[in-house]
């Protein structure tokens, strides 16, 4: 399905978000608290948006991995930067040694996790201890009237503009996959349970996103 929606997949989220989505991804690459010539790992990278202000965070002196089970995604990814290390992985039995990186995240990819415990381990376990493990999520606000205008826009609009985009199933698992998915404290949870301390999280965009962020233990 990724590989299908590679070639819309950027002009579709300008259009959902009002291109909004890449002041997310830069907050979110502000709270893994990278320094030149750090490291960071960004997983379900798609096509590399994240990485990329990753990477403009460590420099020239420092390394960002793009990793994406999805070969389309990756190949934009690859036209679009040259400055991090684009490489097709399994988000959930990542390959690289444990204590590998500065920080790791993930945006708008964590829902799409078979097994999210498990992604989040992995995740945790690349990143030294200190380190910052960030995940960009959508999240379904509780309160009207955006409560109103999120349900009427994610379950009616969105599979609209998939059907334009030609892959009506596509957009329809998007807010399936929101729906599905913990709200902003289960995530926390979630986060904390796989060992990640000091756990926060900001609920932003009137409440329909939410960038969580947390520190690896010493131990």
């Amino acid at each position: 399905m990724f590989d299908r929606i590679a070639g819309v997949y950027d002009v579709m989220n300008s259009v959902m978000t009002m291109g909004l989505h890449h002041q997310w991804r830069s907050r979110a690459a502000d709270l893994a608290r990278l320094s030149p010539g750090d490291s960071a790992l960004d997983v379900a990278c798609g096509t590399g948006d994240l990485a990329i202000e990753l990477a403009r965070r460590v420099g020239p002196s420092g390394t960002v991995v793009g990793s994406d089970f999805s070969d389309g995604m990756l190949d934009l990814a690859r036209e679009k930067s040259s400055g991090v290390r684009w490489e097709w992985g399994n988000a959930q039995d990542l390959s690289y040694e444990s204590d590998s990186f500065d920080a790791a995240t993930v945006g708008f990819g964590a829902r799409n996790f078979s097994d999210l415990p498990a992604g989040l381990s992995e995740m945790t376990r690349v990143v030294r201890p200190g380190g910052r493990v960030v995940v960009l999520e959508l999240t379904t606000p509780t309160r009207p009237p955006l409560s109103w205008f999120f349900r009427m826009w994610f379950d009616s609009v969105v599979p609209q503009l998939g059907r334009l985009a030609g892959d009506p199933d596509a957009y329809s698992y998007l807010p399936s996959s929101v729906r599905r998915f913990p709200d902003a404290r289960g995530l926390a949870a979630a986060m904390v349970a796989v060992g990640l301390l000091d756990v926060r999280y900001v609920i932003t965009a009137g409440g329909i996103i939410a960038i969580h962020a947390g520190t690896v233990s010493a131990s």
